[in-house]
């Protein structure tokens, strides 16, 4: 079991209502501002800079929502851990921007590889009965 008392399941259930919660929400600003960040993604060199746009939108949604509820847990926080460490990388390279721009950048990529941190670690428990979850695996 992920946790061993109760008060131990509610602390597990609101971490993942936090963790999940605020990456389905950052997945809705996706498509609220599909032009927007599909020029950001065209300038950080991203191909189909659109599809790209909307393809995480989805997937910080699905992910997001999978964790809060524990549908597909493993699939969920897998898909989270693989985009936050390859936005991390191609949309916050904080080496390969001018001086002005450091900062910004490598504040992004922090929070996204301390993120895909949270992700791997409910990756790691993803196989077990998670409390107050749904529990449905794909597999």
């Amino acid at each position: 079991m992920v946790v061993e008392s109760t008060a131990g399941e509610v602390l597990f259930l609101l971490a993942r209502v936090l963790f999940g919660g605020v990456l389905a929400f950052m997945g809705l600003n996706h498509f609220s501002d599909v032009e927007g960040m599909a020029g950001y993604a065209e300038m950080k060199g991203l191909p189909a800079p659109a599809f790209s746009v909307v393809a995480s939108g989805v997937m910080l949604v699905l992910g997001g929502v999978g964790v809060v509820t524990g549908i597909a847990p493993v699939l969920s926080a897998g898909a989270l851990a693989t985009f936050l460490l390859v936005s991390a990388v191609t949309m916050h390279d904080f080496w390969a921007v001018p001086e002005d721009q450091t900062q910004d950048e490598m504040t992004g990529f922090l929070k996204n590889v301390a993120l895909a941190g949270g992700a791997l670690v409910l990756l790691a428990v993803g196989g077990q009965a998670w409390p107050y979850a749904v529990n449905l695996t794909l597999l």
